[in-house]
């Protein structure tokens, strides 16, 4: 049934992934198009999302002393140029302000595309000895980069997400903080996303503009393409020397701070549709949903139906809930239901009244489990568990089923000349080897897993001694 085209406004995902990513992100109404090339409106159950996501997430930042602050939007190009790999990694992108009102402003203002200068800035002044430190420091808000080619969550122009900022007197600090805040990227996009990744630490050429080193957790989605879904950064002290960001320690001597970043956007909903999406729309995990729990009354004009759906509603205390009381048909509220992600449906009927029962529904699978009315509360908090825990499990087996080893130089490039996923090939660490494999087969470097095994003796490229196992993969 999941390959056939079940609703007729979605594009089949065998037929057309990328218009069945497009057509889910707009019918399901997470988005609008804006009349801003590249913008878009995140309408209601789209931001909903978000907010479940973001207070996931805030939760597991707040458990480890981060505080979130808020800085300025507009930074001063004299500001983004002090650190000179960073102004150069993102100039291509960089929107500038240029007048305020009628008057030409004597310097631009570039609108941030990420905000390593602007808590530089900040901490150079507000950090004066190591009683000060750490500074555990993350912001909510958007940035704006100038995409050439956009894509709704995936790459657009502005987005949503976090950023963290964090200066440590010591470099070992600093380098536990990056570590610690990739695995909680890890943590939340499997326990609450259940979104599987492959944690590791990128290559020269991929790592962030800035940083010393660049860690990753790397997604599959289900056409079998990659998708960098969160990113921590050891910048070590480049940005504190540029900025003069030093402090008094123990021994009285001034020393510079140590420095990380880290940060997740709204791709992680682009993941999630890619990840769980089906013909029929979304499939959203439990834990993130806006509404877990869709009540669809069934010959609701007769005596009692409607009354019996609210009493469930009441009855299912701390669950997010929603009857759907409108007038169109049982089977139009369940394409709706289905195409929304919402994990459960509970129907109800004159009859399942009479019998003391209703039917629960699951999102993910189909299947109907009719189960007492008197039991509803526990019965729907044990599917929307296993509900979790299965989706979880199946995009592990994906993902493991598209993940393959190549030996040899043909091996790597027959499979990719064939098909996508994740491909474990050995490296001999040159620059050089990874642009060649990306010009000749549109394939890039995903990460230098932490898990390493040796599968031969020689680059997958040039056939020189290797130094790494790395992941490669065609990627959004």
């Amino acid at each position: 049934m999941a390959d056939k085209k079940l609703v007729a406004e979605i594009t089949s995902m065998d037929e057309d992934f990328t218009q069945w990513y497009t057509d889910v992100c707009i019918k399901a109404d997470l988005i609008a198009y804006s009349h801003i090339k590249g913008f878009m409106v995140i309408k209601p159950y789209g931001y909903a999302l978000w907010e479940n996501m973001q207070r996931l997430l805030d939760d597991r930042f707040k458990a480890t002393g981060v505080q979130n602050v808020y800085m300025p939007m507009l930074i001063p190009e004299s500001l983004l140029k002090k650190e000179g790999e960073l102004v150069n990694g993102f100039a291509p992108e960089v929107a500038w302000v240029t007048a305020g009102g009628t008057e030409p402003l004597t310097e631009r203002l570039a609108v941030r595309p990420t905000s390593e200068t602007v808590f530089s800035d900040f901490y150079k002044d507000d950090v004066h000895s190591y009683r000060d430190l750490p500074r555990l420091y993350n912001q909510w808000c958007s940035v704006v980069r100038w995409e050439k080619e956009t894509r709704p969550f995936l790459r657009s122009r502005e987005f949503l997400w976090q950023e963290g900022h964090t200066i440590h007197a010591t470099k070992e600090e600093a380098e536990e903080r990056t570590q610690q805040m990739l695995n909680i990227y890890s943590d939340f996009l499997a326990e609450d996303m259940a979104i599987p990744t492959i944690k590791g630490q990128k290559t020269e050429k991929e790592k962030f503009a800035g940083a010393e080193a660049t860690y990753t957790v790397e997604a599959l989605m289900h056409d079998g393409r990659a998708l960098q879904s969160g990113t921590s950064h050891f910048f070590g002290q480049k940005f504190s020397e540029a900025y003069d960001i030093t402090f008094t320690d123990k021994d009285n001597q001034l020393k510079y701070v140590w420095q990380t970043s880290w940060g997740v956007t709204t791709r992680m909903i682009g993941a999630m549709i890619m990840v769980h999406g089906d013909n029929r729309g979304l499939v959203i995990p439990p834990h993130i949903a806006p509404i877990q729990v869709d009540i669809v009354p069934i010959q609701q004009k007769k005596e009692g139906v409607l009354d019996k759906a609210y009493e469930i509603r009441d009855m299912l205390k701390g669950f997010k809930v929603k009857v759907d009381d409108t007038d169109k048909s049982p089977g139009f509220k369940f394409s709706e239901q289905e195409m929304r992600g919402i994990p459960l449906r509970i129907e109800i009927g004159p009859r399942d009244i009479e019998a003391g029962k209703c039917v629960i529904c699951r999102r993910d699978t189909f299947e109907k489990i009719e189960t007492p009315i008197d039991g509803i509360q526990e019965k729907v908090a044990e599917v929307l568990a296993a509900m979790q825990k299965d989706m979880l499990a199946k995009a592990k087996a994906h993902m493991d089923e598209m993940t393959y080893e190549a030996a040899s130089t043909e091996d790597f490039r027959k499979h990719f000349e064939n098909q996508l996923g994740f491909v474990k090939a050995m490296w001999c660490g040159e620059k050089e080897c990874e642009e060649k494999i990306k010009e000749d087969l549109g394939v890039t470097s995903r990460c230098i897993p932490f898990e390493q095994k040796k599968l031969s003796d020689t680059c997958v490229c040039c056939g020189k001694p290797a130094k790494k196992m790395v992941i490669w993969a065609k990627a959004y």
